[in-house]
């Protein structure tokens, strides 16, 4: 490898040094927007999100949602997992593969999907180790060429599940629901939920929409075997920004009025 020169090694260094500093004043300047201990309303929490300080940089970032439940996820009866279709879409252009013969191979290309194949597509996967899709739909009847490939879709969330509809004959459906805007969702380890609920860029009502859409799928999976406090603790953030702790008592009360 060539040495770089001096001269233009420390310029690099320069260079570096300023960029870091520059992203740590305004990481730094988003962060003291939020007052320490304080739980925001809902809608107070979706302002603080929209604000120019807060919403620094330069690309349409993404609004995530963390939800702390009262669950124990070791416990197989307890494990919290769903799929809603947001109202507003999610913002993301989705690359959609969908494991299908027939007549329902042609129902999913004429639904959108990005492509579609049977056996050809699943060895395809499996000898190149091709990827290049965001979500999996497959009709029951190819599940057993799909389990073969298990391995490299399920650690990498593209299994196709019955539980979140994507295992499924009604394949035409499925696309278009993903395509508008559908959102999986499941409980991680630590018994949280988190999710991508749209772009900064969306309006306040959009978000809003979105949110309660999710929210109220969230409230409709609370397993029978869950005691005591349900929602324990919701924050908002970006794709690169701090965490805001919204009151989950604000939520409730949206969920209620809607």
């Amino acid at each position: 490898m060539p040495r770089i020169p001096k001269k233009r090694e420390g310029s690099l260094r320069e260079k570096g040094k300023r960029i870091t500093q520059s992203r740590g004043k305004k990481s730094q300047a988003a962060r003291q927007l939020i007052e320490t201990g304080r739980l925001y309303s809902f809608d107070e929490a979706l302002d603080l999100l929209k604000k120019p300080e807060f919403n620094y940089a330069r690309f349409n970032q993404s609004v995530d949602i963390a939800v702390q439940l009262g669950v124990d996820p070791r416990k197989s009866e307890q494990m919290v997992r769903g799929a809603v279709v947001l109202p507003n879409g999610t913002g993301k252009t989705v690359r959609i593969v969908v494991f299908a013969k027939g007549e329902k191979a042609k129902e999913a290309q004429e639904a959108g999907a990005d492509v579609v194949g049977g056996e050809d597509l699943v060895e395809k996967i499996r000898t190149e180790n091709w990827l290049e899709f965001d979500k999996a739909i497959a009709t029951p009847d190819m599940m057993r060429h799909v389990g073969l490939i298990g391995k490299l879709l399920g650690p990498r969330g593209l299994m196709p599940s019955p539980k979140v509809g994507t295992v499924t004959f009604d394949v035409g459906n499925a696309v278009r629901e993903q395509k508008s805007g559908k959102v999986e969702y499941r409980v991680d380890k630590a018994g949280i939920v988190h999710a991508s609920v749209g772009k900064v860029s969306f309006s306040p009502e959009q978000l809003r929409g979105n949110l309660l859409a999710i929210f109220d799928n969230i409230m409709r999976a609370k397993p029978a075997t869950s005691k005591g406090v349900y929602l324990q603790k919701i924050s908002f953030s970006l794709t690169q920004s701090p965490s805001v702790t919204v009151d989950v008592a604000s939520i409730q009360s949206a969920l209620k009025a809607s």
